[in-house]
């Protein structure tokens, strides 16, 4: 009698390890959505204020400056819902600078186009970054464990924004 109950309580303390373990990755990989969001949100940051100085560079007609300065401020200032429609429509404005300096040079700092097509690509990277963490995090809380068990708690369902996939 006394082993059946010993042999229960080490199987039910082994499982509640296990469900703890789990926990904590699903922690883990919460923890590393949020930072790969925290770094991808300085880079567009970033991004929108060199679109910024690229609007107000002599090189760009005052249309294309009206334009550009609007979307960047847009990018800026937007709050999480209207994030996406205004990083899209900055990458829009952008890639219209960057088509007319290759056709016809118009005087803008090159040192500004250079900094712009640098952090494109660790904007690129860091959207891989954040995809791969909000579909393994996704993945992992899909599972009946994690539901059944509540491993999550009450955090959010992390999730990807539509501005991810065409912002490049």
């Amino acid at each position: 009698m006394i082993k059946t109950i010993v042999v229960i309580a080490f199987v039910l303390v082994i499982f509640g390890w296990y469900l703890s373990a789990l926990a904590s990755r699903l922690d883990a990989l919460h923890h590393r959505v949020e930072t790969s969001w925290a770094h991808l949100d300085a880079l567009l940051q970033k991004r929108a204020a060199i679109a910024l100085e690229i609007a107000l560079s002599k090189g760009v007609d005052a249309a294309t400056s009206l334009v550009l300065t609007a979307a960047a401020y847009q990018a800026r200032e937007a709050n999480i819902v209207e994030r996406s429609d205004a990083e899209i429509s900055l990458s829009q404005s952008l890639e219209l600078i960057l088509a007319d300096e290759i056709s016809a040079p118009s005087g803008i700092d090159p040192i500004l186009l250079d900094s712009l097509k640098a952090l494109t690509e660790k904007i690129s990277v860091g959207i891989t970054i954040h995809t791969e963490a909000v579909s393994s995090a996704q993945h992992l809380r899909r599972r009946f464990i994690f539901r059944f068990f509540r491993l999550a708690g009450h955090a959010p369902l992390p999730m990807r924004y539509s501005f991810e996939d065409d912002i490049l």
